[in-house]
C-alpha cells in the first residue's frame, strides 16, 4: 500500500485551472495531461482555441493537401512551450506507422506530420484535438502548484475532451466532480 506521500500521476486525467491561478495564460483552462512523471510533466490545453486559424489553413501552411473541408476544425493553443509545434490529441482507432504515445485505453497523441498528411486525406483518428504548443512542468513544479490551489483534477472522458463545446469544457469538467463553478474563490485556504 503506497504511504500518504507518495507522488500522484496525473497521466491520462484533466486539469481544471482555479480562478486565482497565476499564470494568466493557463486562465480557465482544462489540461489534459499527456505525461507525469518525478522527471516533470506534459499536457495540452484542449480548451482555448488558437486565434485565426483553423485545420484548413494549418494544413495549407505546411503544403499538406485536404481532400475534405476542414474549415471548421478548429486548432487549439496547447500551452505556452514550442508554440511552433503541433500535437495531435486523440482517440485510439489511429496509431502512426512513426510514433504515437498511448496515454490509455481511451487517449493517444501523436506529434508528427503523418498523422496530419492522413487528416488531409480523410483518413486521421475519429476524434482528434489539434493543438500547437504544449504546457511543460519540470520536477517537483505541477505539485507545487497543486500545494498553492492552482489546479482540481477530474478524470479525461472523450465525451468532454473531444466532444463537449471549448467554451464550456472547464464548467463541464467542474461539474464531473461535483464543483459549482460560481462557488470557486480565488483565495485558498487552510484547515
Amino acid at each position: 500500500m503506497p504511504s500518504d506521500d507518495s507522488p500522484t500521476d496525473f497521466t491520462g486525467k484533466l486539469l481544471i485551472a482555479m480562478p486565482g491561478m497565476g499564470d494568466s495564460r493557463f486562465s480557465g483552462s482544462v489540461v489534459f495531461m499527456c505525461a507525469h512523471s518525478e522527471e516533470g510533466a506534459m499536457g495540452l490545453i484542449v480548451n482555448k482555441p488558437a486565434p485565426e486559424i483553423d485545420m484548413a489553413i494549418l494544413l495549407e501552411q505546411l503544403s499538406i493537401e485536404g481532400g475534405e473541408d476542414l474549415t471548421e476544425e478548429q486548432v487549439r493553443f496547447g500551452g505556452p512551450v514550442e508554440t511552433g509545434r503541433g500535437f495531435v490529441l486523440h482517440s485510439p482507432d489511429y496509431t502512426s506507422v512513426v510514433t504515437t504515445l498511448e496515454v490509455n485505453e481511451s487517449f493517444h497523441m501523436t506529434a508528427t506530420l503523418d498523422i496530419l498528411e492522413e487528416i488531409g486525406r480523410g483518413t486521421g483518428p475519429t476524434d482528434r484535438l489539434m493543438c500547437l504548443g504544449y504546457a511543460g512542468w519540470g520536477p517537483g513544479q505541477l505539485e507545487s502548484e497543486f500545494a498553492q490551489n492552482g489546479w482540481l483534477v477530474c478524470d479525461a472522458t472523450p465525451e468532454l475532451v473531444f466532444r463537449t463545446p471549448d467554451a464550456r469544457k472547464w464548467e463541464a469538467a467542474l461539474q464531473s466532480i461535483g464543483v459549482a463553478a460560481l462557488a470557486l474563490s480565488a483565495e485558498g485556504g487552510r484547515a
